[in-house]
């Protein structure tokens, strides 16, 4: 069993990876599944959204179930994406590597 190199970067980095892994076309195609690990009925307060707009935490996997992407959106009551209009991704696995949030405050630390 091959070890996972993991690389914490910045939500931009992330963003950048997810939506050129076109996990959200690949999950529409069928190609990946999608799997809701977690959702909050009604979302926080604090994130602006519709009443009744969930908060959910999605797993992309492959056919075989290994996860390639974790992904954060608000899926409001009329069924369109809350926010920025897509899912933020968390964690994506690129080339083996896997890609993990990690806060620019957090980062700079590390650097210091």
């Amino acid at each position: 069993m091959s070890q996972v190199i993991i690389v914490r970067v910045c939500a931009q980095v992330l963003r950048r990876l997810f939506n050129e892994g076109e996990f959200v076309a690949k999950a529409k195609s069928g190609e990946i599944a999608v799997k809701i690990l977690k959702s909050k009925h009604p979302a926080a307060p604090k994130a602006h959204e519709p009443y009744c707009t969930r908060s959910q935490m999605l797993s992309y996997r492959r056919r075989d179930g290994a996860e390639v992407a974790r992904a954060h959106q608000y899926l409001r009551p009329d069924g369109s994406i809350g926010a920025s209009g897509r899912p933020d991704p968390k964690k994506v696995l690129h080339r083996g590597t896997l890609y993990q949030y990690k806060s620019p405050r957090s980062l700079a630390s590390e650097e210091s």
